[in-house]
This record gives C-alpha cells, sequence and structure tokens, in this order.
C-alpha cells in the first residue's frame, strides 16, 4: 500500500492542475494561481514521500512530469494568453470571465503558449537525463510557473499604476515568454533545494537563499516572486563561476 503513496500526492498535483486550468480558461487567474501554488505544493512532497518510504519507481517519475505538464506547463501558458489578451484590450480584469460576446482575439496571445511547449520539452528532456538529482539544468517547471502566476497576483494586491503599466505591456509579456521559455531548457545548472545534511558548509547557497526569500517575501508579498526566481539564477551562475575558476 505505502508504494502508491507518493503516486496519489502526485494524482493531486494533477487534480489541482486540472482545476487551475478551469479557472484560469475563465480568466479568475487569483484561483488559478492558488490552484497551481497547491499543485507545486503536492510536487514537493510527493518526492519527499517516495524517498521517505523508499518507494521510488520509474512510473512515479513519468507521473511526476505528466502532472507538472498540466500545473506548472499548461496553467502558465494560458495565463500568459490571458494576460497578453488584457495588454490588447487596453484594461484588466481578472474577476470576469471571457464569454461568447468577446471580441475576436488577435493572433499575439496565442504566443503565451510557447511557455507550455517549453515546459512540455524540458520535462521530457528531464526524464531522459539521470545527472539532474542534486541539480538541474534549466529553470524547473514549478518555478517557472511561479514566475508566471505572480503577476496577475501583483495586479490584483499591489494595484501600483506603473507596475500595471510594465506588466500589462505586451512587449514586457512577449519578452518574458520568450526569456522564460529559453531558461527552462537552457544549459544552465541550477541548485536544487535538496539537504543531504543540515551543514551550513555544505549547504550555504541554500540557506542563504531560503533566508533571501523568506525576508523578500515578507517585506514585498507577491512582487517578491520574480525578484527570488531571478535571484536563484544569478545566485547558481555566480556559484558555477566559483567552482569553475576553483577547478
Amino acid at each position: 500500500m505505502k508504494s502508491h503513496i507518493p503516486n496519489i500526492i502526485t494524482l493531486l498535483n494533477v487534480f489541482c492542475g486540472c482545476i487551475a486550468t478551469v479557472f484560469a480558461v475563465l480568466n479568475k487567474l487569483e484561483m488559478a494561481a492558488f490552484f497551481v501554488f497547491l499543485g507545486i505544493f503536492f510536487d514537493f512532497f510527493d518526492g519527499l514521500a517516495a524517498r521517505a518510504l523508499k518507494v521510488k519507481s520509474e512510473l512515479g517519475l513519468q507521473l511526476d512530469s505528466l502532472a507538472d505538464v498540466i500545473t506548472s506547463g499548461l496553467v502558465p501558458g494560458i495565463v500568459m494568453f490571458q494576460l497578453l489578451n488584457m495588454s490588447y484590450s487596453g484594461g484588466w480584469n481578472i474577476g470576469l470571465h471571457l464569454d461568447s460576446a468577446t471580441p475576436d482575439i488577435p493572433l499575439i496571445p496565442y504566443f503565451g503558449f510557447l511557455i507550455t511547449l517549453a515546459s512540455a520539452y524540458r520535462l521530457a528532456k528531464f526524464n531522459l537525463d539521470e545527472n539532474q538529482v542534486s541539480s538541474f539544468v534549466g529553470l524547473p517547471t514549478p518555478a517557472n510557473a511561479l514566475l508566471i502566476l505572480s503577476f496577475p497576483l501583483i495586479l490584483l494586491y499591489h494595484n501600483n499604476d506603473y507596475l500595471n503599466a510594465i506588466i500589462l505591456n505586451k512587449w514586457f509579456l512577449i519578452g518574458t515568454t520568450l526569456l522564460s521559455s529559453y531558461l527552462l531548457n537552457a544549459r544552465i545548472p541550477l541548485f536544487a533545494l535538496k539537504f543531504k545534511n543540515w551543514s551550513f558548509k555544505d549547504n550555504a547557497l541554500r540557506y542563504i537563499f531560503i533566508t533571501v526569500s523568506f525576508v523578500l517575501i515578507l517585506t514585498m508579498k507577491y512582487m517578491a516572486i520574480p525578484g527570488i526566481i531571478a535571484f536563484y539564477v544569478i545566485s547558481s551562475m555566480v556559484s558555477n563561476l566559483k567552482v569553475q575558476k576553483t577547478d
């Protein structure tokens, strides 16, 4: 029975992704973000459960990636589609759903699904790569999903005219789509939040990252998420350069 526990947790991630997809299509992006965050929570704990119970399996690996395609791939693509559509409509209203009276949608918003394609490609590569255990190559899909889902939350909860103008600028959204799609599949080693022991010496970067992230969230709320993702990528790259110089 215990061998099924991690897979059940992974299926909860799938379920959250399905609900988030419905809310994203209805343009209820706050609820979509909530269920993506919940799905990422299950995504984190299915691996912990598998390691704790010593029941890691090939089925679990494949199922985990399939779940991520939905929660951290499809939903961010739909959210970017909605944001790009808002940028063309000249305003935003995240609480209202799209209906049959909505004018014809221009082609550019469909460009947001490049995130979904890049996420699916990354996850397929991840399943074939046996080296991504203690670190990642390219931005993990959950981290990218958090980045994309932070934008509607910033619009809703910070409601700053300057920030709104930036987030709903079509060139900013197109640039973000291209950048996130690149980072998902870039050959950039990024550290994973997996502790083999609790030593500060062996996990200094992880402890610093967690501390900085905690402080940013307390002080900046949802605006902290893009900063945390940027810090994650930059600190990993700096750490890699130090390792190369040492070698």
